[in-house]
């Protein structure tokens, strides 16, 4: 059984905060890129795109991200083949840009590992930053966000939920014990 631990407006709260730290930490916003781990992260990098423009009118670029063919723990089948990985993912340009990777929940890191190793296929960012809906603890590597809206700790044997609206068709946060 899930238990919503934040509802819809919380999260919005939890995005304009990330949104603030992230002007104050940049000492503006001029080379920003949002991209966004798929599926839900592409989602928050758009929300956090556009309160950005409410409150510094400008137009940040926002990216989809497809990290699958980068995990480490993915199945490779018995012929050993790798599948090919399309790099031209992006529709943006990210050398010499500050990227801020976007995900809903960071948990062992090793979606985020796959992103950086994917973005670097990719072009080479001038600097890379972490945005993260849910920080859950649990870390298998040495990643840590930069900009974290809720830390929610978990149990290992348990699972958080994020739900957005234009996927989901509602808005929370859910943890539910497996």
């Amino acid at each position: 059984m899930a238990h919503e631990i934040v509802d819809g407006s919380s999260m919005q709260r939890a995005l304009t905060r990330i949104t603030y730290e992230i002007i104050e930490q940049n000492k503006g916003v001029e080379n920003l890129v949002f991209v966004g781990i798929k599926t839900r992260g592409i989602y928050l990098a758009k929300r956090l795109a556009k309160r950005l423009d409410q409150l510094e009118n400008v137009d940040v670029p926002v990216a989809a991200l497809d990290v699958s063919l980068y995990r480490d723990d993915r199945h490779v089948p018995d012929n050993h083949v790798e599948p090919t990985v399309r790099t031209k993912q992006l529709d943006v340009n990210i050398t010499d840009k500050h990227v801020i990777l976007v995900d809903d929940v960071l948990f062992t890191g090793r979606t985020v590992r796959a992103a950086l190793d994917a973005l670097m296929d990719m072009g080479r960012p001038k600097r890379i930053s972490l945005a993260v809906l849910v920080d859950r603890g649990h870390r298998e590597l040495p990643i840590r966000p930069d900009f974290v809206g809720k830390n929610i700790p978990t149990a290992a044997d348990e699972t958080v939920h994020v739900a957005v609206e234009e996927y989901d068709g509602h808005e929370d946060i859910t943890i539910e014990r497996n």
